[in-house]
């Protein structure tokens, strides 16, 4: 295990190389040895070699894909879905999440609902913190951009990767690209997990816009869009 922290921390401490996977990791999508080559302005062999080794601890993945001109498939490199987690000392927060959980969820329905209002909760505080540090209005006088721009900022804060828009101005469609608890639990086994995240969604989105019909599309973990949804805002509530 410490060969390994030994090593992954050697891997990252390269300032290009970091740049390189940040930039991976943002995007959601596969990208090949030329693309990188290109957005970084490196040779290609020096951003094949910094893909390879992001590659040797995990951090990415590679396949072969055709490129449809002939030729050799060409190799292309995504984000993997390892979980790595330095912490000096020692420290084990995802057991603890996992005992408070099960203990909660061991009270039933009656536990479910608390997790699902805390969520909730927890959306709304960080709402409310965000258009404080924004300067931005909640009111029906608000541009209504500004408030979508300052929600993606906030949920981009929770190491989530969202797309938002804003599809007129009573409805808005939101997904997010990963899923800051997939590994953590089964989506099928433990459907609570999601449902908490959904209520902390929805406190989010409540709190910028007032009254709203938060619709679930769809949830999955392994799909390039891991959750999605549509917001619907109600004009009678809006703010006056």
């Amino acid at each position: 295990m410490e060969n390994e922290t030994l090593k992954l921390t050697s891997v990252l401490a390269d300032p290009t190389r970091y740049s390189i996977y940040k930039h991976i990791a943002s995007i959601n999508k596969p990208v090949n040895v030329q693309e990188i080559a290109e957005k970084f302005k490196i040779h290609p062999n020096v951003a094949r070699l910094h893909l390879s080794k992001l590659e040797d601890v995990n951090l990415l993945l590679s396949k072969t894909e055709k490129t449809g001109r002939g030729g050799r498939p060409s190799r292309v490199y995504s984000l993997s879905n390892e979980e790595i987690c330095l912490q000096f000392p020692a420290r084990n927060y995802q057991l603890l999440a996992d005992i408070a959980i099960k203990s909660l969820l061991a009270f039933g329905k009656e536990g479910l609902q608390v997790f699902k209002e805390m969520g909730k909760k927890f959306g709304k505080d960080a709402a409310k913190q965000a258009i404080i540090k924004d300067g931005i209005g909640t009111d029906k006088d608000s541009p209504l951009d500004k408030r979508v721009e300052s929600i993606e900022n906030l949920i981009i804060s929770q190491g989530l990767r969202p797309e938002i828009e804003i599809i007129d101005e009573n409805i808005i469609s939101f997904g997010v690209n990963n899923c800051i608890f997939h590994g953590n639990f089964d989506n099928k086994k433990d459907p609570q997990i999601c449902l908490m995240h959904q209520c902390l969604f929805e406190g989010i989105f409540e709190t910028y816009l007032g009254e709203i019909d938060f619709i679930k599309e769809y949830t999955n973990p392994n799909s390039a869009i891991c959750c999605k949804y549509t917001t619907v805002v109600l004009s009678t509530s809006r703010h006056s």
